[in-house]
């Protein structure tokens, strides 16, 4: 069992930035594909970002490539999500997971076995 705990969420103004965090309880963490998906009122939950085990191997939905940056500190069982640019359609409740099945240099996140409680982040224009 691998419990993630999201925090960074918050209220921002357009073009401002926001970074989020997810720490694991567990140093299973560093064997686990990581992601970050989010959900906007009314619409299904999305893929934002994937970083590989090691850190080394990211991938981004495109919505978000060149203003989002995701990172991990294994030695602190910690995952990171720089958002920059942020604009009104980034507003959503973002979701940390974990995939235990992923091998060590893909971002392929093919099962997510464990889920953050989410943190609400709110663009304002």
């Amino acid at each position: 069992q691998v419990e993630l705990v999201e925090s960074g969420g918050g209220t921002v103004q357009a073009g401002g930035s926001l970074r989020l965090s997810c720490a694991a309880s567990r140093r299973a963490f560093i064997t686990c594909g990581m992601g970050w998906f989010r959900q906007a009122p009314g619409k299904e939950r999305e893929f934002v970002a994937a970083v590989s085990w090691g850190g080394g191997q990211t991938s981004y939905a495109d919505f978000v490539k060149g203003r989002f940056t995701i990172s991990r500190d294994n030695d602190n069982n910690t995952l990171y999500l720089q958002m920059n640019s942020l604009n009104t359609e980034d507003t959503a409740v973002y979701y940390c997971a974990a995939d235990t099945t992923t091998g060590p240099l893909t971002t392929l996140l093919r099962r997510i076995d464990y889920w953050g409680q989410g943190t609400q982040v709110t663009v304002s224009s």
